[in-house]
């Protein structure tokens, strides 16, 4: 199972990944723009996904997966940061850096892997 300084710790490795403070809880960005967010107590993280990955995750796993207050509707999904393994947690975070990330930086990443 995942925690809160994993989550950290794989976001942060993203190129450009940047953590800042917003409403009172930590936000992971790229060039600005929020790809992930923590719950208050770092118990739940809100993780940027399409629509379709979205519902597949909720129907597949609904104890690990949410539909986030505000954000769900765009298709981001809510983990149990708790219950979710840490590959997982992984892919997800890259997963939602990569639908953020300018397209210039993904591919520039994806050329140095």
């Amino acid at each position: 199972m995942a925690s809160v300084e994993q989550v950290r710790e794989i976001a942060l490795a993203l190129p450009e990944a940047e953590e800042r403070e917003t409403w009172g809880r930590p936000t992971f960005r790229v060039r600005d723009r929020i790809f992930a967010m923590l719950s208050d107590d770092g118990a739940f993280a809100s993780v940027k996904a399409t629509k379709d990955e979205q519902a597949a995750l909720l129907a597949e796993e609904p104890e690990i997966f949410s539909f986030p207050a505000y954000v769900g509707r765009h298709g981001w999904v809510g983990v149990d940061v708790t219950r979710v393994d840490a590959d997982h947690l992984r892919e997800l975070l890259t997963d939602a850096w990569r639908l953020t990330a300018p397209k210039r930086l993904v591919r520039a990443h994806d050329a140095a892997r």
